[in-house]
């Protein structure tokens, strides 16, 4: 990535929005060393595959593992050994496995520093919606979403910044149920990396898109990092 330093408030690092895979592998680099993991269903799991052995990240899944490994692929797949997602996976050195109650336990007694979830919506001041869309063939319950988002230390959220009709997951305030309120920390999309909180969203740094052309496309004040940092 080529970073673009033309004016304070432009923080673009890459010419073109980050696919799936690179934005598992950015999340995976913002980890910090020795912290315990929760990644949610669907692309967050993906940031398994990119983290270094070097960062002793423990990985939770709320079926009941600790010390979770990458993917499992070919003759690795075990059909007993899947995550959250029914995802075969691998497991590390010293994994261990607990009663489902007890993994519940983990997450909402603060156990986690960070989870890692999908998102629907998200609020400026960092609410979560994530679970219901109002679809009638959408997922019945919030399940242990609503866990991971009130015990984690820091809730990180990865997803498309617009939806198929090109409105902004990033609003002003949820339309959707509510999964968490004010428990989002900063969001990983396609365009940028968002920091959320009751002071409003500040923009990290951008991809195939400048600050300002970003600004059109989210509904909510924006403010840039490199501004609040000069």
């Amino acid at each position: 990535m080529s970073a673009q330093t033309n004016s304070q408030a432009s923080i673009q690092t890459s010419d073109k929005p980050l696919g799936r895979d690179q934005l598992a592998e950015l999340v995976a680099r913002d980890i910090a060393p020795g912290s315990f993991v929760n990644l949610g269903i669907g692309q967050p799991t993906l940031v398994s595959n990119y983290l270094k052995p070097e960062q002793n990240i423990t990985l939770h899944t709320e079926n009941g593992m600790l010390g979770m490994g990458p993917a499992a692929e070919g003759d690795d797949i075990d059909g007993d050994l899947i995550n959250a997602g029914k995802i075969p996976v691998t497991e590390l050195p010293g994994a261990s496995y607990f009663h489902h109650a007890d993994s519940f336990a983990i997450m909402r007694g603060g156990h986690l520093d960070i989870c890692v979830l999908g998102a629907f919506q998200v609020s400026a001041t960092g609410d979560l919606a994530n679970w219901h869309t109002g679809a009638p063939d959408a997922i019945p319950a919030v399940g242990g979403a609503m866990d991971l988002a009130t015990g984690a230390k820091d809730v990180f959220v990865m997803m498309t910044l617009l939806t198929r009709e090109g409105a902004s997951k990033i609003v002003e305030a949820c339309t959707y149920p509510l999964t968490g309120v004010g428990c989002v920390t900063r969001v990983y999309t396609d365009k940028a990396v968002f920091l959320t909180g009751p002071d409003g969203v500040t923009v990290r740094e951008t991809f195939g898109c400048t600050f300002e052309e970003l600004q059109d496309l989210v509904p909510v004040p924006l403010k840039s990092a490199a501004a609040v940092v000069g």
